[in-house]
């Protein structure tokens, strides 16, 4: 990321722009006058103020290859576009800083904080049971997974299709729709997903599509984001499944 090469290319495709800079620079002043650029130009896309970014990443810090900085500007980019990934909660780096005072090196650590507790991309979560079955009762975790699992198969074994794991057999999205037309008692016409999904956009769109079905029968679908299914963030899969578990788990 140091030049400002990779980082134009990246805030080009995001973004849909052209940032006018030289496509190769050698020299050093090259690379720094390419990067001052770009980072004007992400600056300002993330509406950050001067007085804020600096303390964060500026020029100096990316093409000197502080990863600390680095971090902090991908992280914010990632926020800022809704990445399709979950970042870890509560990452924090010991940062060691050295100052020369009056001949003698004088240490200290300062703790950059990376990512929040709960940070979901900058917006708060409420923790509720399932938070709680994680972190504290994993045997009790067992004992849902297993009764979500019986209720599943109750209905997509009418469809010769089974369940055994809930992590990665529903991140295609394909198992969502079917339920949903089961549950609710209709074809899912086949045009309307894709069967065999090839990539993750098209897995995105099917899980997508599934909560779209969830919101019509009044689910409230609309607070989970369909690339952590897609990704196979394991709790909000099993807060969606318990979600149909709650409406659906008296019909035969």
């Amino acid at each position: 990321m140091f030049d400002g090469q990779i980082l134009q290319k990246l805030i080009e495709k995001l973004a849909a722009i052209k940032v006018e800079v030289p496509e190769v620079t050698q020299s050093e002043i090259g690379q720094k006058q390419k990067l001052r650029v770009v980072l004007e130009v992400i600056n300002t896309i993330l509406q950050r103020p001067q007085s804020w970014t600096t303390q964060k990443w500026s020029v100096e810090s990316i093409h000197s290859k502080n990863m600390v900085a680095i971090l902090h500007l991908m992280v914010a980019l990632a926020r800022f576009y809704r990445a399709p990934i979950r970042l870890p909660d509560n990452v924090a780096v010991n940062v060691v800083v050295v100052q020369k005072r009056d001949g003698m090196l004088n240490t200290r650590k300062v703790v950059e904080e990376i990512t929040c507790s709960n940070d979901e991309f900058g917006r708060g979560i409420e923790r509720d049971a399932f938070d709680t079955l994680f972190d504290h009762a994993p045997d009790k975790l067992n004992v849902v997974k297993k009764s979500l699992i019986t209720f599943l198969n109750k209905h997509l074994n009418k469809v010769n299709l089974e369940v055994t794991d809930l992590e990665s057999q529903f991140s295609d999205g394909v198992y969502l729709v079917l339920l949903m037309g089961l549950l609710e008692g209709y074809f899912v016409p086949l045009y309307c997903f894709h069967l065999t999904p090839d990539d993750t956009e098209q897995k995105i769109h099917n899980v997508t599509f599934a909560f779209e079905l969830m919101t019509d029968a009044d689910l409230p679908a609309n607070k989970w984001r369909p690339e952590d299914v897609v990704n196979q963030d394991l709790k909000v899969t099993l807060r969606v499944l318990y979600n149909l578990f709650t409406k659906y788990k008296a019909i035969s």
